[in-house]
């Protein structure tokens, strides 16, 4: 079972490639494990391949302020705004949401709001806004269509507005320990809720134990960071998969085994 301790300044890794620019690149698997081949053009593929800020980047709130936490083994290399928005569910949803759109599945890019609006990227893509009076959400064309990576965002801000763990908990299935794939979600919906991402795998031919890696924003919103594994410096950011362990420790929240949710 993985536990938390305090924060100790560690040795340089081995498992650590300063220069990798990926997540992939970045990190070296454990000695007598091999990285899991994500399939071509998966959204698995898409997290081994996210690109990374330069090794040593310190994880900073959507302010500019910097998180007192050191919980960080690095920092994926996308913005996280002005406002203080992309949470911990945010993250998420951005991620897949980035996977979608680069890809150009425009169809299956879409979020449901905490009361249940369905929020499609392919309506707003398409020049219609959403409007919120109360709890009452409608569409309302105002623009013209455009998938402008400027536009998409403006989307996504909307999406973090209204969604959250709770909304995003109940988009996604259950899955178990020992089905674990990348890009499967360690979530708990509520207020306050958590949520993290498994964004890389590794399994040992011989023993087919299995090693995950796992990502996260927090509150408040923050850049969207690999965490560090506090238990077993040795082998971090990586993390043992322990299918018979009733509870996932992560540096700051604890998570039921039974936590573990997919993408439909």
């Amino acid at each position: 079972m993985i536990s938390v301790f305090a924060f100790r300044k560690q040795q340089p890794s081995l498992l650590v490639i300063s220069n990798g620019k990926t997540i992939a690149e970045r990190f070296n698997v454990p000695a007598g494990y091999t990285r899991v081949v994500s399939t071509k053009n998966s959204f698995g593929e898409y997290l081994q391949n996210t690109a990374l800020k330069a090794n040593g980047t310190l994880v900073h709130f959507y302010s500019g302020q910097e998180k007192p936490n050191k919980v960080a083994a690095a920092i994926l290399n996308l913005d996280v705004g002005t406002k203080d928005l992309q949470q911990c569910a945010d993250a998420v949803m951005r991620l897949r949401a980035e996977y979608l759109y680069h890809n150009k599945l425009y169809d299956a890019l879409h979020f449901n709001f905490t009361n249940g609006f369905n929020a499609e990227y392919a309506k707003w893509r398409g020049g219609y806004r959403i409007a919120v009076k109360g709890n009452k959400v409608s569409w309302i064309r105002t623009t013209k269509e455009s998938s402008s990576y400027e536009s998409f965002r403006e989307y996504l801000n909307m999406v973090f507005m209204y969604a959250g763990t709770a909304s995003l908990a109940k988009e996604l299935k259950p899955v178990t320990l020992n089905q674990m794939q990348i890009g499967d979600v360690f979530i708990r919906g509520g207020s306050p809720g958590h949520a993290v991402i498994v964004v890389d795998m590794a399994i040992n031919s011989k023993t087919n134990k299995k090693l995950f890696m796992i990502a996260q924003s927090y509150m408040p919103a923050q850049d969207i960071h690999v965490l560090v594994n506090k238990n077993n410096p040795a082998i971090s950011p990586w993390y043992e998969l322990d299918e018979t362990a009733n509870q996932i420790y992560s540096p700051e929240w604890t998570f039921e085994s039974t936590e573990l949710k997919r993408f439909k």
